[in-house]
C-alpha cells in the first residue's frame, strides 16, 4: 500500500512539472505575441514547484536514492556500515519531526485565517500548505519504516538492500 502510494505521489509531481513547463511556456508565448499573460502564472508555477519537490521524497528515500558522500563510509566493514545506515534513517526521521509540526500549523493556521495571494485570481494559500504537509507526512511515514527496517537488520547481521521497488 504505501509503494503505491509513493508511486502515485511521484505521478502528481511528474503532473506538477508538466503543469509548471505548459504555464510558464504558455505565459512566456501570451506575452510575446499578445502583450498580456496568464493571470497569477508566477503563483500557480511557485505552488506546483512545492508539489513537484516534495511529493516524490518519500519514493526517493524508498530507493535509498538521496544525495551520498561515500568515500569515508565504504572504508568500514559491513557492520559499521549497517549501523551507520540504521544512524542515519534515524537521525533523517528525528530531523522531519519539526518539519512536520510546523507544517502542520502553517496549514491550520493558512485554513483558520483563510489566506489567499494579492493576484488577479486571489487564489488561496491552502492548497499549497495541504500538497506540502501531504508530501512531508508521508516521507515521515516511510522514514519511520526504513528506521525500523534498518536497525533491525543492524542488530541481525544482515545487509541492507539498495534499491525498493516501486
Amino acid at each position: 500500500m504505501q509503494k503505491k502510494l509513493e508511486a502515485f505521489l511521484v505521478g502528481v509531481g511528474v503532473l506538477c512539472i508538466f503543469a509548471m513547463c505548459v504555464l510558464t511556456t504558455g505565459s512566456v508565448l501570451t506575452r510575446s505575441l499578445w502583450a498580456w499573460g496568464i493571470p497569477d502564472s508566477e503563483i500557480l508555477v511557485r505552488e506546483l514547484m512545492v508539489g513537484a519537490i516534495v511529493l516524490p521524497l518519500a519514493a526517493v528515500s524508498a530507493n535509498r536514492a538521496h544525495i551520498a558522500v561515500e568515500f569515508l563510509f565504504n572504508r568500514f566493514n559491513g557492520k559499521t556500515q549497517q549501523w551507520l545506515i540504521a544512524f542515519g534513517s534515524l537521525f533523517g526521521c528525528l530531523a522531519l519531526v519539526p518539519l512536520l509540526y510546523a507544517s502542520w500549523r502553517e496549514v491550520s493556521h493558512t485554513i483558520n485565517t483563510g489566506s489567499f495571494f494579492f493576484g488577479d485570481l486571489s487564489l488561496p494559500r491552502w492548497p499549497g500548505r495541504v500538497i506540502f504537509f501531504v508530501g512531508m507526512a508521508i516521507f515521515q511515514l516511510r522514514m519511520v519504516t526504513l528506521t525500523i527496517q534498518d536497525v533491525s537488520l543492524a542488530l541481525s547481521g544482515k545487509s541492507v538492500s539498495s534499491k525498493i521497488e516501486l
